[in-house]
């Protein structure tokens, strides 16, 4: 970090620190309601007087403070909604800004004379009226090829921003010098001026962006960067954003993108939908531009969204799945009848790793698979049960393309479930990829893995409903995670082998998935969930509950063992937000957040 800032750190650090323990002092006496959004922002969103100066001390110490531009295209607005928007932009504590106002020549006199009212009572803002009805895009990059300004952003003409966005858009900015795209969380504002519906997002997460615009507001960008791939495109009404932010990732590592964990942008709730149709069509150009061999069409249980479709090689990957297995030869038994009757992919085999069966039954079971080519049986009679050797057993004599890691209570629902498992797995990039199980009961069982949630980690979106799709969408589209389940689990063999597999020595049963996932994570390899992959999950009937003494004695050491390796991704999983609930139901709020 450069010299001249040191100053601006050690203020600021000062400052969060007393923030931090004032918000787990108030925290303390409890919390009314965990969905009380608006109680919620008295209690952590609401800038006291004390607070303010200190922020207004830090900004006047920052040397060569960057100025932001923000853009507000103006078409056919509501004078008063326009009113407030502006002065969002005026009301900010961050004063280094500059506002180009654009708009086309068949605006009204009264929003021309509210523009000139603005531009001519702050030097700061400016506008550039086209004589001609030129579209929103076309208005809009006149704007941006004006802006002088390293970084721009926009803004909506009846939206507001919050009064601290610039604040820690520009503190991003010092802090992060190679940042090229800052986003940030965002709600929205009811026809009463109330805040509400808050998007508490995760950091940059791509597969959840080729689903969803999950960047969209705040959406700070590199003014070179936005220049030089064209700003907006025709074509793209109603997602312009959208198109925009995935022309600018392409363009970008994945540490150049940084997340906000703060709601600074406010969204005026509307009956206007976006365009799914243009949305697809954003998203089939950047697989164009990108050479991946890929469609996406709308999502089945949310049309406004997107499912992605990989393709899979003619020539298909090996995959072995390799079931742990002890017994229960009626559940093993319908394990395999679904994966046989079930499965379309072609090119599989399946491992069956047997510890230490007794049972008549099941020991007839295998006598009967062992003939069939499709089948390998190992046997591993050691004791205690440990779910982490029996599967690098496995692994290691396996000569497969890809690896599934499978539990012996999972039975098969979809049709298709390893095509699409393996279309994620041979994405560049990808690590692990988890399925979407469901209890026999009809509820979610796994939607992905929190890290920190219950203590160490936990599913998200369990005992949700089928036909729910969850906090914004999140339990029904694809997305990466920080780990997924080894219940049903999908991973180049060549991935397993490179961070040593399950954690046989200190994770015998609990947590190796996680663990093992976390690994991949490490090595730079993004985890994956997919819900177009379903199963049933019959939960735990093979390896009975951890009732004994040495199963709980067990269990507590896997949990420290976690805490202690694992302790800056259980403070903060980056598909997650600080302001959301780690000891409470997942995706309600944080009382208080775990941010800086």
């Amino acid at each position: 970090m450069k010299p001249i800032y040191r100053l601006f750190i050690s203020f600021k650090k000062r400052f969060l620190s007393l923030r931090k323990l004032l918000l787990h002092s108030s925290a303390s006496r409890g919390c009314p309601d965990a969905y009380d959004y608006s109680k919620w922002i008295r209690r952590f969103d609401t800038l006291g007087e004390k607070n303010l100066l200190l922020i207004k001390d830090e900004i006047g110490n920052i040397p060569s403070p960057p100025i932001i531009s923000i853009i507000l295209t103006v078409e056919n607005p509501v004078i008063e909604f326009l009113e407030e928007a502006i002065k969002s932009i005026q009301d900010q504590i961050y004063p280094h800004w500059q506002l180009c106002i654009t708009c086309n020549g068949s605006a009204a006199t009264e929003v021309t004379m509210l523009i000139d009212k603005h531009v001519h009572a702050d030097q700061r803002v400016t506008c550039y009226l086209h004589e001609d009805s030129s579209r929103f895009y076309s208005i809009t990059n006149a704007a941006i090829q004006l802006v002088t300004n390293e970084y721009l952003t926009f803004i909506d003409q009846h939206d507001q921003l919050h009064p601290l966005a610039l604040y820690w858009s520009a503190r991003e900015i010092i802090t992060y010098t190679d940042s090229a795209l800052i986003y940030s969380d965002e709600d929205k504002i009811d026809r009463y001026g109330l805040r509400k519906d808050p998007y508490f997002k995760c950091d940059y997460n791509y597969e959840l962006l080729l689903c969803q615009n999950m960047i969209r507001h705040l959406g700070v960008y590199s003014t070179a960067l936005v220049k030089n791939i064209g700003g907006f495109r025709e074509g793209f009404e109603g997602v312009e954003d959208y198109d925009l932010a995935l022309r600018v990732v392409e363009q970008l590592r994945a540490e150049q993108i940084r997340h906000i964990p703060r709601v600074l942008y406010h969204v005026r709730i509307n009956d206007t939908g976006k365009s799914s149709k243009a949305s697809l069509l954003a998203v089939k150009h950047h697989f164009e531009r990108m050479g991946i061999s890929a469609t996406a069409e709308e999502a089945p249980e949310i049309p406004e969204c997107n499912r992605i479709h990989y393709a899979i090689p003619v020539s298909q990957p090996s995959v072995d799945i390799i079931i742990p297995t002890r017994d229960k030869a009626n559940l093993l038994r319908s394990c395999i009848d679904s994966l046989l009757s079930k499965t379309t992919y072609n090119n599989y085999s399946i491992t069956l790793v047997d510890n230490g069966s007794t049972e008549q039954d099941a020991l007839s079971l295998f006598n009967t698979w062992e003939m069939d080519h499709r089948f390998r049986i190992l046997r591993d009679r050691e004791t205690p049960f440990n779910y982490s050797r029996l599967n690098n057993r496995a692994v290691r004599s396996s000569r497969a393309d890809f690896v599934c890691l499978m539990n012996n209570d999972i039975e098969i629902i979809s049709h298709d479930w390893l095509h699409e498992m393996i279309g994620h797995a041979l994405q560049p990039g990808a690590g692990a990829v988890g399925a979407r199980l469901w209890y026999p009961n009809g509820t979610l069982q796994h939607g992905g893995v929190i890290v920190g949630y219950g203590g160490v980690a936990g599913h998200a979106h369990r005992g949700l409903r089928k036909g729910s799709s969850g906090y914004f969408g999140r339990a029904c589209l694809q997305q990466e995670f920080s780990a997924v389940t080894a219940a049903c689990l999908v991973v180049s063999r060549v991935h397993y082998l490179s961070v040593d597999g399950l954690d046989e020595h200190n994770l015998a049963v609990m947590f190796n998935d996680v663990d093992f996932c976390l690994k991949l994570n490490a090595k730079g390899l993004r985890n994956v969930w997919t819900p177009y992959a379903e199963m049933f999950h019959h939960e735990s009937v093979s390896k009975g509950r951890d009732g004994t003494v040495e199963k709980k004695e067990r269990a507590k050491k896997e949990v420290h063992y976690m805490r202690q390796k694992w302790s800056n991704f259980i403070l903060h999983d980056s598909a997650y937000n600080q302001n959301l609930a780690l000891d409470t139901d997942e995706f309600s709020l944080a009382w208080p957040p775990r941010r800086d």
